[in-house]
């Protein structure tokens, strides 16, 4: 099972750190199934709660997984080797078409909302035990959540959507426990994931989102918690739809000791409608992030959700920072009540960019997928000649390797700082880089 390397030690601390050395030095590859631990202890001369003590360090660690009867496995890729850590290196001269940015020239002006955040502090500077939301957040997030039929709920503020999502699964959930996100998704929560010590369980997805029969199976399969993005999904534009949301609902009323996880990262980018799956299980939440459409550097989502649900990651939340600087509260809160973003004029402006990118390679016959958001996805036979071709034609894109658990490979494409002039060029080398034959190709 182990070929030639022998795990050690009397204790769960030496145990742990035999199994990470020989991880360390390839003793242990990726993938590599660990002895059961009565077996294990049993080798060792320890007892068998020992062992277990160090299989669940390494599994929140995120340096193993379990997976029923399947057993403890050296996962495939250690959590401290983040999926960005797979991005290939842009020349000088190359364009940059891979990191997923907003486009600058559509973001707001911070220094009025600054001078306004700091104006509002000036006359009433933040001290200890006020609400870690401000009221005048919490009116105008609360406001729009009501507008877009997300059900009532208590608001919290985390540093960003990632944060949220963190905060939210380890209020609900314990290492080993499965998790369903989107395969193809993004890729840092499929990092957080195994980070956390749970496991994934990938679902497919389409230009609607999730497929039902692909949730209904990991529902099947035990998963604990659900991650869905409503709209402009990363990477493949998806957009969870009304019918769809529907169908989901439907499935997740058979399962409601279930954690649904709506991330509404598209608010103020995309003009298509929300359609929330929270308030059918009894646990939920959904997130709101400021990143995309007002600058990845304002670290602030909003979060709403169940009572029991926000009551666990507002506590936690006021044992570690307390909360999120009201400073940046105050800022969004100008940004927003000034209307600072007009998100119909900027949804347009990367609608021109995506759909017209998707128009050109499929008239090159090229599958692609753009429904929402900032990205292309297109399905690719090979992703390292992909992205090799490309960089030698002069672009830089995102590896489907980053995104992908059970997926096909492809590679994405962000339009966000694209020219419409330059669609066609760009098109060309993609369908260079991209043939023979992947035009029938599907990402799920």
């Amino acid at each position: 099972m182990l070929g030639e390397y022998r795990i050690t030690g009397r204790r769960a601390a030496d145990i742990a750190a035999s199994v990470e050395a020989g991880i360390a030095g390839g003793g242990l590859p990726p993938g590599s199934a660990l002895p059961p631990m009565r077996e294990l202890a049993g080798e060792l001369g320890v007892n068998p709660n020992t062992v277990a003590a160090a299989y669940r360090t390494l599994r929140e660690r995120g340096v193993i997984e379990t997976d029923g009867r399947r057993g403890s496995r050296v996962r495939s890729r250690p959590a401290s080797a983040p999926r960005d850590a797979l991005r290939t290196a842009v020349p000088p001269g190359v364009r940059d078409i891979a990191k997923g940015n907003p486009d600058a020239v559509l973001l707001p002006a911070l220094g009025p909302a600054l001078a306004g955040a700091a104006r509002r502090y000036a006359e009433a500077p933040t001290l200890y035990g006020e609400d870690p939301v401000a009221p005048e957040l919490a009116r105008l997030a609360r406001a729009g959540l009501d507008a877009d039929g997300v059900p009532p709920g208590p608001l919290a503020v985390t540093s960003g959507a990632l944060d949220a999502i963190e905060r939210v699964l380890v209020a609900h959930l314990r290492p080993g426990d499965a998790v369903a996100v989107e395969d193809p998704g993004w890729g840092g929560a499929l990092d957080l994931v195994p980070a956390l010590g749970m496991r994934l369980l990938p679902v497919a997805v389409d230009e609607d989102g999730p497929r039902p029969e692909e949730v209904a199976r990991a529902l099947e399969s035990g998963a604990r918690a659900l991650l869905v993005t409503s709209r402009a999904q990363n990477p493949t534009g998806a957009a969870v739809g009304a019918g769809r949301a529907a169908e989901l609902r439907a499935l997740l009323a058979r399962h409601p000791g279930v954690l649904t996880i709506d991330d509404d990262h598209g608010h103020g980018i995309v003009d298509l409608p929300l359609h929330p799956l929270g308030g059918v299980t009894r646990h939920w939440a959904l997130i709101r992030s400021t990143a995309k459409a007002y600058g990845p550097d304002l670290r602030l989502a909003v979060l709403t959700g169940d009572e029991v649900t926000l009551d666990r990651v507002r506590g936690r939340q006021r044992l570690g920072p307390g909360w999120v600087s009201r400073l940046l509260q105050h800022t969004v809160v100008e940004l927003w009540a000034s209307g600072a973003v007009d998100p119909v004029a900027v949804s347009r402006a990367y609608a021109e960019r995506r759909d017209g990118l998707v128009a050109e390679l499929r008239a090159r016959g090229v599958t692609a997928y753009g429904r929402s958001g900032l990205n292309v996805w297109v399905p690719v036979a090979d992703e390292t000649v992909a992205v090799t071709k490309l960089l030698a034609a002069g672009w830089a894109v995102a590896a489907g390797a980053v995104f992908r658990v059970a997926s096909g490979p492809g590679v994405r494409l962000t339009v966000s700082g694209l020219d419409p002039a330059e669609l066609p060029a760009l098109a060309d080398a993609v369908a260079a880089a991209v043939r023979p034959g992947v035009a029938g190709v599907r990402y799920d």
